[in-house]
């Protein structure tokens, strides 16, 4: 009897689940969809649209009831219906202003050429005009390091970014699930639809697809080099990529297909987490290059080397460049070898903005395809704080977050133009994502984020300084 109702429950339990499985391996193989994760995401859409209203609703009523405790007991202090109306729609259209504001109108910038006057006589003069003009450059020197302080534009990169409206999730929150009894509702059949229904079945498909692309590379990877096995290599690469993608509900919007990467080149892209490289490989087959890790991470690169050329190397190596740029230049010398895909910045991003791109792969001297990826933070955070949390962590707030949303931008290849060094063809494809993408463009290092700034950059503010002091 025991065995029987054993073998029932996991017969109600795991025969549905197989099902959805083979459902979703075979339009990952097709590459179809049958529109229920877009579904999903309207869905989610309504709910946090709901949820905004209710939050500013009782935000207004708490202010509004603020405003009448003033004057309690007094009735002809109380505020009307008109002015309770005018309270209202003052506090919707009122905001706190920025904590710091970097405008150039807003910027104090002493105009020295105004201060010093055309004519200067006597001594006093011209020592009133030393002091005053030392006197406001201090100022505008010790406003700009307070600001970098308070908010600097390098640390705010590694931290996730912050949400205009709540999205049901406690990581984001601000107690706004205690805010009415709606919103707590709402709140409790989120909690349970995602660690209790999405949790388990995510978790299934993505063991599911980490199986699939273990075997079928270690079948694949026992055969001749052919033009069959490079065939078989990019179906069930892409397949693979495809039901790990769906483990995440993640819902991929392509633009511009006819400038995906082509083989014997290189792909450059924004970095946010390791998740790019399975966006990315949802529409096309690519090699990959970094250093050799372990965990899930080691797994997947160890299947991946089976079927493909790919390019790992050890932490030790990564200071041995012209290694590094050797191997790269025999990849994509051979055309039939799959796009190399490269994030030059070598670091995570919180998908707000684009530093600085390193100039190896900039230096191969093959076509560079540029990829611009913008994540939607509303669903779930993308970005990858690797120095906060491992790499379990992070793929458990991932499946247990709502979704990942993105879009991906193919923009035409670019190329050296004459006379152009590698560090300025980088700042120009660089710059060329950062405008697709919608983020900031910046010049900073990511690797500020784990070591502190070279000695030379700080010199060279020194140096500044000093001129600007001395009148130069």
């Amino acid at each position: 009897m025991v065995i029987i109702a054993i073998s029932s429950l996991l017969s109600i339990f795991f025969v549905p689940w197989n099902v959805i499985l083979l459902c979703i391996v075979f339009l990952a193989a097709i590459g179809k969809s049958l529109g229920v994760r877009k579904l999903f995401i309207k869905t989610l859409i309504t709910i946090f649209e709901y949820g905004r209203r209710n939050i500013e609703d009782a935000t207004k009523y708490k202010r509004i009831i603020a405003h009448d405790s003033d004057d309690e007991g007094y009735e002809e202090g109380l505020p009307s219906k008109d002015e309770d109306e005018a309270i209202i729609e003052r506090s919707a259209v009122t905001t706190e202003p920025p904590l710091i504001s970097r405008e150039k109108e807003l910027i104090l910038i002493p105009d020295l050429a105004r201060k010093a006057g055309s004519d200067h006589n006597g001594s006093n003069e011209e020592k009133i005009h030393f002091d005053m003009k030392h006197w406001l450059l201090s100022l505008d020197y010790t406003k700009s390091g307070i600001e970098s302080i308070i908010e600097d534009q390098v640390t705010s990169r590694f931290e996730a970014q912050e949400l205009k409206n709540w999205n049901f999730l406690t990581r984001t929150n601000r107690s706004y699930e205690f805010i009415s009894l709606k919103l707590t509702l709402l709140w409790i059949v989120g909690f349970l639809a995602r660690y209790l229904l999405l949790l388990p079945v995510r978790v299934y498909i993505f063991t599911f697809g980490l199986t699939w692309l273990s075997i079928t590379t270690a079948l694949v990877g026992h055969l001749p080099e052919s033009s069959i096995k490079r065939w078989l290599n990019h179906r069930c690469y892409v397949i693979a990529f495809r039901i790990l993608t769906r483990s995440l509900s993640a819902v991929i919007n392509i633009h511009n297909k006819q400038w995906r990467p082509q083989k014997g080149s290189i792909c450059v892209a924004n970095h946010t987490s390791p998740i790019d490289c399975v966006i990315l490989s949802n529409d096309n087959c690519y090699s990959l290059i970094g250093q050799r890790h372990g965990g899930i991470l080691g797994i997947i690169q160890t299947a991946l080397h089976r079927a493909s050329p790919h390019i790992w190397f050890e932490r030790s190596e990564t200071r041995d460049r012209n290694s590094v740029l050797k191997r790269l230049k025999e990849h994509t010398s051979n055309s039939k070898n799959p796009p190399m895909l490269i994030f030059p910045e070598g670091t995570c991003i919180n998908n707000t903005s684009v530093m600085q791109f390193k100039k190896g792969s900039f230096e191969v001297g093959c076509p560079i395809y540029p990829v611009a990826i913008k994540y939607d933070p509303r669903f779930g955070d993308a970005f990858w704080n690797s120095s906060k949390y491992s790499m379990l962590q992070y793929l458990f707030m991932m499946m247990t977050s709502w979704a990942i949303v993105c879009d991906v931008w193919y923009l035409p290849p670019v190329k050296q133009k004459e006379n152009e060094n590698s560090v300025e063809y980088a700042n120009r494809v660089k710059h060329l994502i950062a405008q697709q993408g919608g983020l900031v463009d910046l010049v900073w290092d990511g690797q500020l984020k784990r070591s502190k700034p070279k000695k030379e950059w700080m010199e060279e503010q020194q140096q500044k300084i000093s001129k600007v002091w001395k009148a130069e």
